[in-house]
Parts: C-alpha cells; structure tokens; sequence
C-alpha cells in the first residue's frame, strides 16, 4: 500500500500483523474513553496561521538533556516492540541514531540491552518499572550503566498492570491463547517467517538474563501481574536515585502536584502521560492536563510528553502547550511493523516535513519561539 502520510503506517500495519499483536500496540484500558481522548482533545488544539513573515529558514533542531536532537522528538518505551518486526527494537533504535534523536529501549522488550547497545551508533535511554523484585532492578541498572545508558526513564503510572478487554479477544490472554496466536501466525505468512522464525529468540530479553533462563510470551502476563508493585512510593525513587548516576526522567505525571514533588524529588525532567490510555480509562487526556503541569512546574526542568501524537502537527501542538519534546509510541510502532527501521525513517521523515511546512505557515522560524501564543483562543475566529 502507498504510505503517504503518517497515519497510513497503522492500516499497513494491521494488514500485516497477528491480530493479537495488532490489538496489543493499538488497543487500551477498559472502554477505551481516554485513549480516543488523547488523540481527539489535540486534534481539537488549533494553531495560529501567520503571513508575511520571511520564512527562508526554519530550524527544528533542539537540545535536551544536554543532548543536540535535530528533531525534537524521542522514541519512548514500547514493549514487546521485537514482536513486530525481526529484532524490533534493533530496528527501531538504529533508525533513531540516523535520525538522531534518543530511543528509548522498554524493560519488557525482546532484545536485550546488550543486543541494542551494540546495534546503536549512539547512547539509548532505558526504561524502568517500580518492581517487586528488586534485585532485578538493581541488575537491570547496573547493566544499563555499564552499557553506557545516559538516561533513565522511570514509569511510574502502572503500579497494577490496566484491564485491557481486547487481549483474550484478540488471543494475547484468555483461553487457548497459544492455540489462537499460532493459527493468527499461519494466516500472516509475511510475518510468520520474518518475525515469527527469523527474529527468535522470542522473550523478554532483559529479564531473562537476570533469570538466566527463557522468560518468552506465554509467561509474559504473568510475570508482569506478580512483579508489579502498587506499594510503590516516593521512597522507592530515592532508592533508584542513590543507585543510578545518571539522568532520570519520570514519566507517567498527569497531575501537577505530581508534577511539583517530582521536581522535589530531583528528576531531570518529567513525562506528561497516561500511558496511551492503556492505564487509567476515563482520566484526562494528556493534552488537557499540560497546561497545569507546565504552570506548575515553569522551566525548572524539561517537560515531555506522549499520547495521541501521530503527526507532526501534533507535535507542534504540545510544544505550543508547553513541552520541550514529545515522545512518540504507538505511532512508531505501526511504522515498525509496517516497515522495520526503513518504516520508523520514513515516519520521522515524515514528522519532520509536516512540521518544517506548518511551522513555515506559522510564521515560526525556531521552537523556541513556540508558545500559547501560538495557538488560536476560544475568543479568536469569531
């Protein structure tokens, strides 16, 4: 099919994926409220058409966290992202270094750090859930230091894992689950072969070097219910602090208190999220809660944020509501399986021409010239 926007990336790749693995990446929490939110409530934020304004140039470059990006935009967290294309997250990450910008590798990804490490041309950033195990944890951070991991970014809005009603539909859970993803498998021959018998093996890449034994799908559900922590407070953020040299980005904020001792507590920077409304159904969408948080907070530390993003005009959007960056999900990972890395390049590729031609529309040669006087007010228009 013809990828002419960024959109058409998810209609790719549905056609290509099991649907249990379709349904896991596109679906949410529950009735799926705040999921349709966080793309219709941006969609509804409208940008202020300029004139006149000498637009020969337009630099979309950006520094964050001491890090030149030439786009500011990251890739987050996507778990089980080597599912969707041979050694996804290889992939993805490689794409990343050539567009230079961070890749985020996710806790409950297939590769392994080591594996991503070695593949990317630059540091990556690595994610990380409150757990149970705290061994893990330890391991897993000592791990990411020695690889030459340069930020952490630490998920704290999943201290019990959301329901998410389309897994035993789809056969990601629910009865003869393995039966039903094997015959999904079968129907999808294209990824059967690339994915399913080129791109094992197939677990969880970090946990089963701490395991030191396979930790694959079927014990993925699993795992997760009986390691995640709802006990989780800011007292075990300190521990991770005093543990973790680096930098530290908390990600899963969508209050602005939450926000205020999250700059107490001394992150790096924050991540305006509800987990792509696959967490709490029915809470706001993230677009309507960074006006809040960004009062909050003002420019003591950078503000990122994700959820319902999928094109460049959107993330103009958030940088017009006050983030420094975006970090992108769901729509990279449609790219991914779409494509694999020449996918994820031609989303951002895409991102990219969106917002250098509505920036120029705009009359803004610069991000930091973006603000919410960028955006147009209720009052306006009438």
């Amino acid at each position: 099919m013809i990828i002419a926007s960024p959109r058409d990336f998810r209609r790719a790749a549905q056609q290509r994926l099991p649907r249990f693995l379709f349904d896991y990446v596109d679906g949410g929490a529950l009735d799926e409220v705040t999921l349709k939110a966080n793309e219709t409530d941006l969609s509804k934020i409208l940008l202020r058409q300029r004139v006149l304004h000498a637009m020969d140039k337009v630099d979309l470059s950006t520094t964050l966290l001491g890090q030149d990006l030439a786009l500011p935009i990251t890739l987050g967290p996507v778990g089980l992202s080597g599912m969707l294309a041979r050694r996804g997250e290889v992939q993805a990450a490689q794409a990343a270094a050539k567009a230079r910008i961070p890749y985020t590798l996710s806790t409950v990804s297939v590769c392994p750090l080591a594996e991503i490490a070695a593949a990317s041309s630059q540091p990556i950033w690595f994610q990380l859930y409150v757990l149970k195990d705290r061994g893990f944890m330890a391991d897993a951070l000592a791990r990411a230091a020695a690889l030459g991991v340069t930020t952490l970014v630490f998920t704290v809005d999943m201290p019990t894992p959301g329901s998410r009603y389309r897994d035993p539909h789809s056969g990601m859970s629910g009865p003869w689950a393995g039966t039903r993803r094997l015959v999904q498998a079968m129907l999808h021959p294209r990824w059967a072969l690339d994915v399913g018998l080129l791109g094992r093996p197939h677990d969880l890449g970090n946990i089963s070097v701490y395991r030191g034994q396979s930790t694959g799908l079927a014990d993925y559900i699993g795992w997760l219910g009986a390691n995640f922590d709802p006990s989780i407070g800011w007292q075990d953020l300190d521990w991770i602090r005093q543990t973790w040299q680096g930098q530290i980005l908390i990600k899963g904020i969508l209050d602005p208190d939450d926000a205020r001792d999250a700059v107490s507590f001394g992150a790096d920077g924050i991540v305006v999220s509800n987990h792509g409304g696959r967490q709490l159904d029915g809470t706001l969408s993230t677009a309507a809660a960074m006006p809040g948080i960004v009062e909050a907070v003002g420019k003591s530390i950078p503000v990122l944020a994700d959820s319902g993003i999928r094109s460049g005009v959107d993330v103009l959007r958030f940088l017009a509501l006050g983030a420094d960056a975006v970090m992108l999900g769901r729509a990279y990972a449609y790219a991914l399986a779409a494509g694999g890395e020449a996918g994820v390049s031609r989303l951002l590729a895409l991102f990219e021409a969106e917002m250098r031609t509505n920036m120029t529309l705009m009359g803004v040669k610069k991000l930091a010239d973006l603000g919410p006087h960028c955006l147009v007010q209720p009052s306006q228009g009438k």
